[in-house]
């Protein structure tokens, strides 16, 4: 069910809430969080759809702040336009989307803040563009955890510099969070004998995957061996990670994912093995950042540790 309410106020919203739930029996009892996503107008329907899907797992409020272009400036009539989304329409979450323009779009945080769940952890996403700091956006302060995504930023190994200077604890970023699966495969590799130490470690991917950066900054972080990572130009039509090589006394390690989700495995004395690697979808991403509300100790440290211990062995740059 959707329920429009145009012309309205963050009052009339959570009253119109209140009636829904009272009328429909959906309650907010069960919900245990408030998801906060922060887009331009016109592109929240797929971070919807994602939360959405996340929400079977982690049942939530969703408050959707679509700001207009130019909504907050000066001319421009002040109005919030809100939607109620319940039901089959959001999920096992409830839906809120705004549309701000002028003064009302210029302080977030206040057009929020009666709509939040009492007593419940608040999680912030930009999945476009992000704000400088985040931990100091209207919409950063008021949030236990942060979101961002450096993919979808105009220059991805640009934004990993810049979320190196800002990075607060309880911020994440989801070109870490795509790194689960191969993070996973590659410890299970080195976690069977022969127990040699790695000397060497290059990995290589797209300029645009920021993933490929902070998988070779992990990778420098735990093993302490020589890194380096090449970055090669979309026009050579390569997207995302490609590979990561690993050497041993005994022989090199391969995993290289030139055929996209499937990657090769290649070790010494074993045989080759064909390995599922798919990107991780924004529903995966983002269920996999909400079972943890805590600081993500490990990200933090390969942000402002590891990228700076990488930065001499980079191919091609960071950005």
């Amino acid at each position: 069910m959707i329920v429009d309410l145009p012309d309205t106020t963050t009052s009339q919203v959570s009253k119109a809430l209140v009636k829904i739930r009272e009328e429909g029996g959906v309650v907010a009892l069960g919900r245990v969080l408030t998801l906060i996503i922060a887009t331009q107008a016109g592109r929240e329907e797929e971070a919807i759809e994602a939360a959405n899907d996340a929400s079977r797992e982690h049942p939530m409020r969703v408050i959707v702040v679509a700001s207009e272009p130019g909504a907050d400036g000066a001319g421009v009539a002040p109005r919030l336009d809100a939607e109620i989304r319940v039901g089959g329409d959001a999920g096992a979450s409830e839906v809120i989307v705004l549309h701000a323009f002028g003064e009302v779009a210029s302080d977030e945080e206040s057009l929020v803040m009666a709509l939040l769940l009492p007593d419940a952890p608040v999680v912030t996403w930009w999945p476009g563009k992000a704000p400088e700091v985040p931990a100091l956006a209207p919409l950063g302060r008021i949030a236990h955890r942060r979101i961002t995504d450096a993919s979808a930023q105009p220059d991805p190994q640009a934004a990993l510099s810049a979320l190196e200077r800002s990075y607060r604890p309880g911020d994440a970023d989801f070109a870490w969070t795509r790194l689960t699966l191969w993070r996973a495969q590659l410890a299970a590799v080195l976690d069977q004998p022969p127990y040699e130490s790695v000397t060497r470690v290059h990995v290589s991917g797209a300029v645009d995957s920021p993933s490929t950066t902070l998988l070779a900054a992990w990778l420098k972080l735990q093993l302490q061996a020589e890194t380096s990572c090449s970055l090669a130009g979309t026009e050579s039509g390569l997207h995302g990670i490609h590979g990561v090589e690993l050497e041993r006394a005994s022989g090199g390690i391969e995993l290289i994912r030139d055929v996209p989700g499937v990657a090769t495995l290649r070790q010494p004395g074993q045989p080759v093995h064909d390995l599922a690697l798919p990107r991780r979808s924004l529903r995966d991403c983002l269920a996999d950042e909400l079972r943890r509300l805590d600081p993500d100790e490990l990200y933090g440290e390969v942000i402002t540790v590891g990228l700076p211990l990488l930065a001499d062995g980079t191919e091609g740059g960071r950005g």
